[in-house]
């Protein structure tokens, strides 16, 4: 039986990611990169992979963007860490096909953090043809705000 979150429980950890966010930093020499980016409002998340035997062996990323883009990812970098590539590509399209039950500016937070992911695995796969290949950016499809009518 799965066990249903309580709202507390569910605080508790969103103010624990944003207090002390996981895997928030730069890797140093990454074996790739990928950028998500708001074309909106300029807001970025930078992705760095290091990959051993097709697995996630470590994260790590930057925002230039809001507190909930960090604890956004900070709970998907936790939790796709030791993952295979297919499994975290998995979780990421997930995370992209549960965007609509959210409210639009936390969705285009989780799509900026899943999209520079997703980007990072392109990478990763250019590199191994092509060993210069650009880091990739995907930008974002949702708006960061509400529409002016809703917001009224």
């Amino acid at each position: 039986m799965e066990k249903v979150m309580e709202k507390s429980e569910l605080y508790d950890i969103t103010m624990d990611h944003m207090m002390n966010p996981r895997n928030y930093g730069k890797l140093e020499n990454p074996d790739a990169q990928g950028i998500g980016k708001n074309p909106e409002n300029g807001e970025m998340v930078i992705v760095y992979l290091k990959i051993h035997d097709g697995k996630i062996e470590d994260i790590a990323f930057q925002a230039k963007a809001c507190m909930t883009t960090i604890i956004a990812g900070s709970i998907f970098t936790e939790t796709v860490k030791g993952a295979s590539i297919e499994e975290a590509r998995e979780l990421a399209q997930i995370m992209l096909d549960k965007l609509d039950q959210m409210p639009p500016e936390e969705a285009a937070c989780s799509e900026m953090v899943a999209e520079a992911f997703l980007a990072a695995l392109e990478h990763y796969a250019a590199i191994r043809t092509e060993p210069e290949a650009l880091v990739p950016t995907h930008m974002i499809t949702r708006a960061c705000t509400l529409p002016e009518e809703e917001a009224k």
